[in-house]
């Protein structure tokens, strides 16, 4: 099973990137977590220049289409999600690439709800099949774990094996 993994952050140092890196440490045989890091290449979304695709969204499009399933890790800004991880999706919503889509949500930030809750919302309405027991929420912060930390810290590294097994179920 072919995974990809769409942090919503571009920041050298942000979790939510470090918390997939251990998620693609921590695949068991049979799952590959390909950690995508083209985000930061894609024009705002622009319906006038949709068609044909800038290259970034095409190249995008082909990794969202080639995967079995996607993990979406995104940052809460400001009560929503960050603006890397909509314009994404914006760019996604004019093709099929989410259309029964396995998908699996993970809130690196226990009390970032407002985004999470908006994200679930965005691919729900892309016709996402959001996997509920693959959705969630990291029991504590992430905050000074190095990605070795993570994958090293047995409760952690347990919830996210499971998230990977239930999406890949």
């Amino acid at each position: 099973m072919r995974i990809l993994a769409l942090s919503g952050s571009l920041r050298a140092a942000s979790e939510n990137t470090r918390l997939l890196r251990a998620v693609a440490r921590l695949a068991p045989a049979g799952i590959e977590v390909i950690v995508y890091s083209g985000l930061g290449e894609l024009s705002l979304f622009n319906p006038d220049i949709e068609f044909p695709n800038p290259p970034a969204v095409a190249t995008l499009r082909a990794a969202i289409n080639a995967a079995d399933a996607v993990i979406i890790a995104s940052p809460e800004y400001a009560h929503g999600v960050s603006a890397v991880i909509k314009n994404a999706l914006d760019w996604m919503v004019g093709n099929e690439s989410f259309v029964n889509k396995p998908v699996a949500l993970l809130n690196a930030a226990p009390r970032a709800t407002h985004a999470y809750l908006a994200l679930r919302e965005t691919v729900t309405m892309m016709s996402a099949n959001v996997i509920d027991t693959a959705c969630i929420t990291l029991p504590i912060p992430l905050t000074n774990l190095t990605e070795e930390d993570i994958v090293q810290h047995s409760s952690l590294s347990a919830v996210l094996i499971t998230m990977l097994e239930a999406l890949q179920a």
